[in-house]
């Protein structure tokens, strides 16, 4: 069984930084692809990032902000938000996927922006 627990979540203020961190645990070991999610209060959850086979994809919201990351053993995932907004402030999640087992999620961070 395949689990995935984010870190590095927390309280900063407009304009500063955090680095979010996603560790997998379990029989799979791998994933060919990983990415985060997030979602605030009142909404639905949705893609801020995801990378796969080196290749990197980013929501327009978090272009030139946030950059995503995985280590070489493609089972550990960081996501690093520069110049933070009230409205990144949501649980952000951390997903992983195994092209022979599905997909596996992580229970969330909370990250909120506020001065």
């Amino acid at each position: 069984q395949v689990q995935l627990v984010e870190s590095g979540g927390g309280l900063v203020q407009p304009g500063g930084s955090l680095r979010l961190s996603c560790a997998a645990s379990g029989s799979i070991l791998s994933f060919d692809t990983m990415a985060w999610y997030r979602q605030a209060p009142g909404k639905q959850r949705e893609l801020v990032a995801a990378v796969t086979n080196d290749f990197t994809n980013y929501a327009d919201f978090v272009k030139g902000r946030f950059t995503i990351s995985r280590g070489g053993t493609r089972n550990t995932a960081w996501l690093q938000m520069n110049s933070l907004k009230p409205e990144d402030t949501a649980v952000y999640y951390c997903n992983g996927i195994a092209r022979q087992s599905g997909s596996y999620w992580g229970q969330g961070t909370q990250v909120t922006v506020s001065s």
